[in-house]
C-alpha cells in the first residue's frame, strides 16, 4: 500500500464514521495541514501519526515484511 492508498483508506473510514477533519486533526493531535496531507497522499507520516490516526479511526497497521531474493 502506497501513501495515496493510505490517505484514501483515512478518508474513506473518516467520512464513514462522520467525522471531519478538524476534528480529527484535534483528536489526534496532529495539524490541520498535515492530515490534509496524508489523505491526499502528499504527506509522509510517521508511525507514531498513523497510529494516532487509525486508532481514532477504528483501524490497524497491518505489516508484512518479505526478505528480498
Amino acid at each position: 500500500m502506497n501513501l495515496i492508498e493510505i490517505g484514501q483508506t483515512i478518508r474513506k473510514r473518516r467520512k464513514f464514521l462522520g467525522i471531519m477533519q478538524k476534528d480529527l486533526s484535534e483528536i489526534t493531535e496532529i495539524s490541520l495541514r498535515s492530515l490534509i496531507d496524508i489523505e491526499t497522499g502528499k504527506g509522509n507520516p510517521t508511525i507514531k501519526q498513523l497510529n494516532k490516526i487509525l486508532d481514532a479511526l477504528g483501524l490497524a497497521i497491518k505489516l508484512t515484511v518479505e526478505k528480498d531474493d
